[in-house]
């Protein structure tokens, strides 16, 4: 009975003094790492013709600087401005997007790549929007 005794004191002992260390760290990401503030924005209801613009956030959470080589879109209706600038660990950027619904109707969703030299080298953002048709002057 006293082995068992002093075999769980043992057990508890080593629990507590792996509880107060804590678990494990996670090794940090080598080289740069983007992270967006949001993956995607729906503006909701637009007028067929409105053009709308967004700009998605996001930091470079790696350790070294973050290098955006290309910003992709999914069709000509939809344009992208961003920084060509490197960006150093902890700092912040953003990606400007427009979207002209000139010729559209109805759901549309868009798919913006963004190629870096990130470990995550190739991230992608949404932007969705409603297109109601024109409304008629005439009425």
């Amino acid at each position: 009975m006293k082995k068992l005794f002093v075999f769980l004191l043992a057990v508890f002992a080593f629990n507590l003094t792996y509880a107060q260390e804590g678990a494990p760290k996670k090794e940090e990401a080598k080289g740069p790492v983007i992270t967006f503030a949001e993956a995607s924005h729906n503006f909701g209801d637009i007028a067929q013709g409105d053009k709308i613009d967004y700009k998605f956030k996001f930091k470079n959470t790696g350790t070294e600087p973050l290098i955006l080589s290309n910003v992709l879109t999914q069709c000509g209706c939809t344009a992208t401005d961003w920084n060509k600038e490197p960006i150093a660990p902890g700092k912040s950027g953003e990606i400007a997007v427009t979207f002209n619904s000139a010729g559209k109707s109805g759901a549309q969703n868009k798919i913006v790549t963004v190629v870096s030299n990130a470990t995550n080298s190739q991230e992608r953002v949404k932007i969705s929007a409603n297109v109601l048709p024109k409304k008629d002057g005439n009425l």
